[in-house]
């Protein structure tokens, strides 16, 4: 990943709030057929390093045959974005020196994939995933609010994949290199509500 020093997040903590905050990812691949990306919700587990990613996929997806290669895969976690336009910038006034841009977070993790069909680890994986996104809602739903042999059925058409993390790097493109005005002006602009202006608001 192009990462010009001004935007680069090396910090373990930082991608990994960054991971659980966005965990819908692209799971990128290459095999026969070339490279193959699938949109995919991680969950990320932290023991030691820089963590293990573990997901699920449809049997009958095309991507598990990358997978059983046992080739490096990459997964991209894309966090809050935003066109920026130059008439924002407080500099604009002065000198007219500005152009449009982007700001983004990602998060990239690549590693060797390990594939599971142990129903065991499936569904410990199912409830972790669910709980996740259903803690904090008034009604939160549970696996086991389903009948056991219909969930049994669904773990029978999916594989487990956990991927160790061998690299993981982070690109904070959040206006790191403009003055503290045009930084402002970027906040105002995008509305001081949205998770990309909480997040120049937070380097200023």
């Amino acid at each position: 990943m192009y990462r010009p020093p001004a935007f680069q997040e090396d910090r373990t903590e930082i991608l990994h709030r960054a991971i659980r905050s966005y965990p819908l990812a692209t799971l990128v691949t290459y095999g026969t057929k070339g490279i193959t990306a699938n949109l995919i919700p991680f969950s990320l587990h932290v023991d030691a390093g820089a963590g293990v990613l573990t997901a699920h996929l449809a049997k009958a997806n095309d991507q598990l045959r990358d997978l059983q290669s046992r080739l490096e895969a990459l997964v991209i976690f894309q966090g809050p974005q935003a066109y920026v336009s130059p008439s924002w910038y407080a500099t604009k006034q002065e000198h007219g020196k500005a152009v449009p841009t982007w700001n983004y977070i990602v998060v990239q993790a690549r590693g060797l994939p390990e594939l599971t069909d142990d129903k065991d680890w499936l569904l410990t994986h199912v409830d972790g995933l669910t709980e996740a996104q259903e803690h904090g809602r008034r009604d939160p739903w549970s696996v086991s609010d389903a009948p056991a042999d219909f969930i049994a059925a669904q773990l029978k058409g999916i594989t487990g994949l956990r991927l160790p993390i061998a690299r993981l790097e982070g690109k904070w493109k959040v206006s790191q290199n403009q003055p503290a005005a045009n930084k402002a002006g970027i906040i105002a602009g995008l509305g001081s509500t949205t998770d990309m202006a909480s997040a120049i608001s937070g380097l200023s």
